[in-house]
């Protein structure tokens, strides 16, 4: 009995590690995807469009900080009332990450739509002024189920698919 479950665990490791080795080289060989304004980034049923990205004016901010709100169109393409559990950052130039504030966002980019339907979440980051060459991230989150999936993008080393702010 020992015997058989020693076997049966260093099985189970090695089927693991190969897992893992194919995981982490099928990753760090796949370039980063950029998706550009207008075009959709899909996660299963639910598409994400960035339309437009804008300054929001009159807003009392601190010297050297601005805000952009980022309008995006969420899209249900399934048969059934959906949802994606997503958080959304931005990213600039410089590598930095600009959370959502969210005292004066919308619509959440996680709200339910209803299938065939569609619904705006308006975003609003708070950046440096001299925050250039945004990006925007939309994840599940660190622990994921996607996080050990080869070839997804939110795969453990994969590299990122971004939405290009073209500003």
């Amino acid at each position: 009995e020992r015997e058989k479950l020693l076997q049966g665990a260093s099985t189970l490791v090695g089927v693991w590690l190969i897992y893992l080795g194919v995981l982490w080289v099928v990753s760090h060989r796949q370039p980063e995807q950029q998706v550009a304004m207008g075009q959709a980034n899909c996660m299963h049923a639910i598409c994400y469009t960035v339309d437009r990205v804008e300054e929001v004016p009159g807003f009392p901010v601190k010297e050297n900080v601005r805000l952009v709100r980022v309008v995006v169109q969420v899209a249900n393409r399934g048969k059934e009332e959906a949802r994606e559990q997503v958080k959304a950052y931005l990213l600039d130039a410089q590598g930095r990450r600009w959370e959502p504030s969210l005292g004066v966002s919308g619509n959440p980019l996680n709200s339910r739509v209803l299938a065939g339907g569609t619904m705006v979440s308006e975003p609003v980051f708070r950046l440096a002024e001299n925050a250039t060459g945004l990006r925007m991230v939309l994840t599940h989150g660190r622990w994921s189920r996607q996080w050990l999936v080869i070839g997804d993008p939110e795969s453990w080393g994969h590299r990122l698919r971004v939405m290009v702010l073209d500003r």
